[in-house]
Formats: structure tokens, sequence, C-alpha cells
């Protein structure tokens, strides 16, 4: 009963943060990094210990802000994602054991995914004519 409670509390503060990262325009990246995050953080932690948790929340804070970010900044959300989530649980475990672990996983999985998802887009706007660039006069400083 107190798992499912503790994870029932998680999930719903991390809905809760991730509705402020929605107003970012990366909201699908940081709810799935998220829940990714809190998800993975209990299956890895009922699987092995405090390692496991973070591992866990890593690996699931990458897959759901993967899943949940646009085409052109999965991969900037994944490891944003990833690393947050991974780093909320290390950070949480030290200041609330588990249940600070799993908080820190949704939380970290939220705003990494948010802000990786953000840089991809980011940069992906940056380059004006994908580098081409023609030049109307090649030669018109040719030596004779």
């Amino acid at each position: 009963m107190r798992f499912m409670r503790l994870t029932l509390s998680t999930v719903f503060l991390g809905l809760l943060v991730a509705q402020g990262a929605m107003a970012g325009g990366n909201g699908d990246a940081a709810v799935g990094g998220g829940l990714g995050g809190v998800l993975g953080n209990v299956v890895g932690g009922q699987l092995g210990g405090s390692t496991g948790a973070a591992v866990g929340a890593g690996v699931g804070g990458a897959a759901g802000s993967a899943v949940g970010a646009r085409k052109g900044s999965r991969t900037e959300a994944a490891v944003g994602g990833g690393l947050g989530a991974a780093g909320g649980s290390v950070i949480g475990n030290s200041l609330g054991g588990s249940t600070g672990s799993a908080i820190g996983a949704g939380l970290g999985g939220a705003a990494g995914g948010a802000v990786g998802s953000s840089m991809g887009d980011d940069r992906g706007s940056s380059h004006s004519g994908g580098g081409y660039y023609k030049h109307k006069h090649k030669n018109k400083y040719k030596n004779h």
C-alpha cells in the first residue's frame, strides 16, 4: 500500500512540475522525461537499490523525453531527460531516501527533457539555407 501511495504522489508531483515546463513549448518532452524518470526510478529501485534507481531513472527519462520530443530534437531531449532524471535521482536519494529519489528523478527528467528539446529546436533553426551559399562572383578577382 505504501509503495502505491508513493508512486501515485510522485507521478502527481512530476505532472505538476511538467505543467510548468509545458509553458515553454516543450511540454511533451518534459512530460515524457518526468514520467519516464519516475517509473524508471521506481522499477530500478526495486531491482537494484539506489544504483538501480539512478540507472532506471536515466534510461526511463531518456526514453520518455525522446518519445515526447519533436522529430528534429529527439537526441537532445533524450540526453537532457536521461541526465536530468539520473542526476535528480541521486540528489533526491541523498536528501530524502527512496521518496526523494523518485521525486528528483521526475523533476530532473522533466526539466532535462524540456531543456534538451529546446536546445535541439534552437540548433535546428539557426542555420539559414542549410550552409549552402551560392557565390555569384566566383571569378571576379581572377589574376591574369
